[in-house]
């Protein structure tokens, strides 16, 4: 353990962000840069000798929490970022976009605030960046086998990692045209600077990744064909298709899915566009959705010089508290979140649902009309008297993803099974019904977080391994059944 007595001598600090009116003028991440090494050590002192870290059980990654805590509260940083790269390939990822189950399952987290272990996670990682303790990993011999990936996100890129590692010909495929996934489009650059995915690729490169872009397999590439290239597939494309919302002026200019407005933003800061074609400047912009996407777009609008921002959310809002008996320790609780995005402004309305859209003569989008639900007897139902329409010229849908993508005929091609949710059905070593074809991420697990993206990675990469070479050391951190810690 680091210090005995650290978690009753110092109170939780976390990483301080700049002021709002100072950082919606750019497109930086939002905290001070610098501010969380002086005060990391006490930080990760307070974690305590707990006998059971249950924070293992809260990260499906199995990090070595107290470990790498116990040598940042010592200093030790090239330890640190051993014991952190030991289960996780991109800890600068998980330790600013990961919403932290295991500062949920935190021992200390029953009866006071939890350890900051993301903080000291990306504090660890940064450092080691700086130090130059991150460094390629060569394998020292090769297998000759190929693998292909399909994918480019966080289980893409762990997947290829690992298996490069283990000695095979690796290549990533991927339809954008930058490597990254939803990293490089999905996320502004407010949450997570892209020369962090940068570095990485090129660590990856240098090990002996390769990296096909612009390609999309079942359009540009038959899977078929790609079967015949390689001795194994990894299928990494996410769940893409996003949720719909059916209502009347659906079909207005100005409604689009947050992940048509999303990565406009993005590929201005790469430099593609001056401005986003779409941008919420000067107009009342809807997000509908309250989640981490519709908070996205809640900042990318702020600093696109949104006139007005509103978030809509169907269920109602949630507690500021743990409820010990609905969501008891160690479980992941939904609380009332505030992130960074929700700080700099706007309105948040619980508990509406969205009737239809009205438009203009030209047919684009002016107003949103919504109405007051409430669950009766489990259903929900909505409340007499309270429809009212609110200005809306740029309305996002960010109300979540169901499944791969379809329409590229990547499914089809391989003639993969599915499972009852509509994701690529895999047995326990995330082989699919193909033999030789594999499924890791969202793709396979459902809409899900980037921790258990990484896991599934690094678990479908056993089971690649072990069906190239009839034997495994790669280490599979989940099974294909395993979920969050839940009730």
């Amino acid at each position: 353990m680091a210090d005995p007595k650290g978690f009753l001598n110092h109170g939780r600090e976390v990483a301080k962000s700049r002021p709002v009116d100072v950082r919606l003028k750019d497109w930086n991440e939002v905290y001070v840069p610098g501010s969380l090494l002086p005060i990391i050590g006490k930080q990760a002192g307070r974690c305590m000798d707990c006998g059971i870290p249950f924070c293992h059980n809260g990260c499906p990654l199995g990090n070595l929490i107290p470990e790498w805590n116990d040598y940042a509260y010592r200093e030790d940083w090239t330890a640190a970022s051993e014991r952190l790269h030991a289960t996780n390939n991109f800890p600068e990822f998980t330790g600013r976009l990961c919403p932290a189950p295991c500062e949920a399952a935190c021992v200390l987290g029953i009866n006071q605030p939890p350890v900051t272990i993301k903080n000291v996670e990306v504090s660890i990682i940064d450092k080691a960046w700086e130090t130059g303790d991150v460094a390629p990993q060569a394998p020292e011999r090769l297998s000759g086998k190929t693998v292909a990936v399909i994918g480019s996100g966080p289980a893409g890129l762990a997947a290829a990692q690992q298996l490069t590692r283990a000695g095979h010909t690796v290549a990533v495929y991927e339809r954008a045209d930058r490597i990254g996934g939803l990293l490089r489009y999905g996320i502004p650059e407010f949450k997570m600077e892209k020369r962090h995915i940068n570095r990485r690729i090129e660590q990856m490169r240098a090990e002996g990744t390769r990296f096909r872009t612009g390609i999309e397999i079942g359009i540009d590439l038959k899977a078929t064909d790609l079967r015949k290239r390689y001795d194994a597939v990894v299928i990494a494309a996410g769940s893409t298709t996003a949720r719909d919302l059916p209502v009347p002026g659906r079909e207005l200019t100005g409604v689009y899915q947050a992940m048509e407005y999303l990565p406009l933003s993005n590929k201005v800061q790469e430099g593609d566009y001056v401005t986003a074609p779409i941008s919420a400047e000067g107009k009342h912009v809807v997000v509908i959705g309250g989640g981490d996407t519709g908070a996205d777009c809640v900042g990318t609008a702020h600093r696109q010089g949104a006139a007005s921002v509103t978030q809509l959310e169907i269920m109602p809002r949630p507690g500021d508290e743990r409820n010990a008996v609905a969501q008891p320790w160690p479980t992941f609780p939904m609380l009332y979140k505030v992130t960074s995005a929700h700080e700099e402004g706007g309105e948040r309305v619980y508990s509406v649902n969205t009737t239809h859209f009205e438009g203009d003569e030209d047919g684009n989008v002016q107003w949103l009309h919504l109405v007051e639900v409430e669950f009766v007897e489990g259903k929900l139902t909505q409340k007499p008297g309270t429809e009212r329409r609110i200005p809306a010229q740029l309305v996002t849908l960010a109300m979540g993803f169901t499944g791969p993508d379809r329409q590229n005929g990547l499914i089809d091609q391989f003639a993969l099974g599915l499972d009852e949710r509509g994701n690529i059905a895999r047995d326990a070593d995330f082989q699919t019904n193909v033999p030789g074809v594999f499924v890791a991420g969202d793709a396979g697990r459902g809409q899900s977080l980037i921790v258990w993206a990484i896991a599934e990675g690094r678990s479908a990469a056993r089971g690649v391994d072990r069906f190239l070479t009839g034997a495994s050391e790669l280490p599979a951190p989940i099974r294909p059944t395993d979920r969050a810690l839940m009730v």
